[in-house]
C-alpha cells in the first residue's frame, strides 16, 4: 500500500522527537499501521536547525503553507502551538483535504468546536492524543477503551510543572516563589510560566477530557480555573498533618443538572495513588459505572513521550485513511448529532468538601461563632483542628490557627459563609479556602 505522507509544521522538541521515534521504530510502526508512514516535508522558520534534525530524509521549507499546498501530503502535523497562526494553518489544512494531528490543547480547548465541524464537513480526521498528558493514552482510553461505561468523573494531574512545584514545596517546606525559581533553573518551568502556574494549561486539557468523557462540545470559556500561586507552605504542611496532599487537579464530573468543569488546588487523601504522583509526572483517574476507577500514569511532556502520542495518531489515521468518513471514530467519540446539551455548571453550583484555615484571636466563643455561621448556610463540619499559639511560628501568643474540614456543600453556600466569617473582628487574616476531593 502507498505510504502515508506526512508534513510536520514545527520541528522543535516534539517535532524532533516525532522524527526520531518514527525513524527508529519505522518497521514496527509499519507493521502496526499496515503501511508505511513517512515524513516527507518539514516547515520551520529555522531551516538550518530543521535540516540538522532531518538531514536529507525530508524536504525542509520555511513556509508552512507550502506543506499544506503539496498534493502529496496526506497528513499535516501541527506542532507550532498557540491560538493564532496555528488555527489558521489547521483550518487551511482541513480545507485542503488534509488530515490533521495536533498536540495543541490550547487551540482545541478554545476553537475545537469550529475545527471539528470543519473537519467533519470536509470528511477528514483531527487527532490529538498528544494534546493531553503527553505520552499517556488517555484520549484513546476515554474515546474507545471505556465506551461501555457511563463516565461519572475524571480527575487528573495534567500539568507537570505545577506538580513538580507542589512536590518540592512539600518535601522542602519552601514557599511557592522560591520553588518556582528553582523549577525555572532546572528547566521544569518556562521563563514565562503563567499558563502553567495559573492553571490555564491544565484547564485546557480538562476541557478536552470533559468533552470526550461526557460527549459535550469543548467549552473552555465556561471552565473554572485557579492556579497555585497563592498556595503557602503552611497549608501544604497542615494538609499533610491531616492526611492529605495538595495537587492541582483538572476535574470534570457529571451531575444530574450539568457538568462540573474546574481546575484548582485540591486536597486529596494520602492513601489515594494519585496523591503519590510526584515530580513532573502526570496521572488521570477515570470513574466509570461499569469498570469502576481506573488510573493512567506516565510522563506528561517531553520529546519522545509526546512523540509517542503523535505517532499513535498517525497510525490510527493510516489504518482509517481509506475508510468512509462515516465509519471512522469521531474526534470526541460521539457523532455530532449525539453530543449532549448538558450545561457546564457555574462554580457556585459545584458540590465539594472544603478545607478552611483561619487565623483567629485566641478567645472564648470564637469557634462557636464560626461554626454557627457555617450552620446557617447548612454546611456540616467534618473536623476542626487547632494549632496553639506556640505552634504558630513567629506569631503573637494571642493568635491561633483553626483548620476546618467540611462535608460536601455547594460552593455558593460556602462563599456566603466565608463573607460572614471574614467580617468577624476575631478573624485576623484572609481565610484560606481549598477544595477537598475523596476521589473514591
Amino acid at each position: 500500500m502507498r505510504p502515508v505522507k506526512v508534513g510536520l509544521l514545527g520541528i522543535g522538541t516534539v517535532g524532533g522527537g516525532t522524527f526520531t521515534v518514527l525513524s527508529r521504530n519505522q518497521e514496527e510502526i509499519r507493521r502496526r499501521a499496515g503501511r508505511g508512514i513517512e515524513i516527507a516535508m518539514v516547515a520551520d522558520l529555522n531551516t538550518e536547525r530543521a535540516k540538522e534534525v532531518v538531514g536529507d530524509a525530508a524536504q525542509v521549507v520555511a513556509d508552512a503553507r507550502a506543506v499544506i499546498a503539496n498534493p502529496e501530503i496526506d497528513v499535516v502535523v501541527e506542532l507550532i502551538g498557540g491560538y493564532g497562526i496555528a488555527k489558521a494553518l489547521v483550518l487551511e489544512a482541513i480545507a485542503a483535504g488534509k488530515h490533521v494531528v495536533t498536540a495543541n490543547k490550547a487551540l482545541l480547548a478554545v476553537h475545537g468546536t469550529e475545527i471539528f465541524a470543519a473537519a467533519r464537513d470536509k470528511g477528514v480526521m483531527v487527532a490529538f492524543e498528544a494534546a493531553v498528558a503527553g505520552g499517556i493514552p488517555i484520549i484513546k482510553a476515554l474515546r474507545e477503551g471505556l465506551t461501555a461505561n457511563q463516565i461519572q468523573w475524571v480527575a487528573g494531574i495534567i500539568n507537570g510543572t505545577t506538580n513538580f512545584i507542589l512536590s518540592e514545596m512539600r518535601d522542602k517546606g519552601l514557599d511557592f516563589d522560591v520553588v518556582l525559581k528553582e523549577a525555572q533553573r532546572l528547566g521544569y518551568a518556562e521563563a514565562d510560566p503563567t499558563f502553567d502556574i495559573e492553571g490555564v494549561d491544565a484547564a485546557h486539557k480538562a476541557t478536552l477530557l470533559s468533552a470526550i468523557a461526557f460527549g459535550v462540545p469543548v467549552q473552555f470559556d465556561k471552565a473554572h480555573v485557579e492556579g497555585i500561586t497563592k498556595l503557602s507552605a503552611t497549608d501544604i504542611k497542615y494538609a499533610e498533618q491531616l492526611g492529605y496532599r495538595i495537587k492541582l487537579l483538572g476535574i470534570a464530573r457529571r451531575r444530574d443538572n450539568g457538568i462540573e468543569l474546574r481546575t484548582h488546588p485540591t486536597l486529596v487523601p494520602m492513601r489515594r495513588l494519585i496523591a503519590n504522583v510526584e515530580g513532573a509526572m502526570n496521572a488521570v483517574l477515570v470513574q466509570g459505572d461499569a469498570v469502576g476507577t481506573t488510573m493512567y500514569y506516565g510522563k506528561g511532556a517531553g520529546s519522545e513521550p509526546t512523540a509517542s502520542a503523535v505517532i499513535a495518531d498517525l497510525v490510527d489515521i493510516a489504518r482509517q485513511i481509506d475508510a468512509p468518513a462515516a465509519s471512522r471514530v469521531p474526534a470526541l467519540g460521539f457523532k455530532a448529532d449525539q453530543l449532549s446539551t448538558l450545561p457546564i455548571l457555574p462554580i457556585e453550583e459545584v458540590i465539594t468538601a472544603f478545607y478552611l484555615r483561619l487565623r483567629v484571636a485566641d478567645q472564648t466563643g470564637v469557634l462557636a461563632k464560626l461554626t454557627g455561621i457555617l450552620a446557617e448556610q447548612g454546611i456540616s463540619i467534618d473536623a476542626v483542628i487547632q494549632r496553639e499559639a506556640d505552634e504558630v511560628s513567629g506569631e503573637d501568643g494571642n493568635q491561633t490557627d483553626l483548620m476546618i474540614l467540611t462535608h460536601d456543600t455547594k460552593e455558593g453556600a460556602m462563599n456566603k459563609a466565608l463573607t460572614a466569617m471574614q467580617a468577624l473582628p476575631t478573624v485576623l487574616a484572609p481565610i484560606v479556602k481549598l477544595r477537598k476531593e475523596e476521589l473514591a
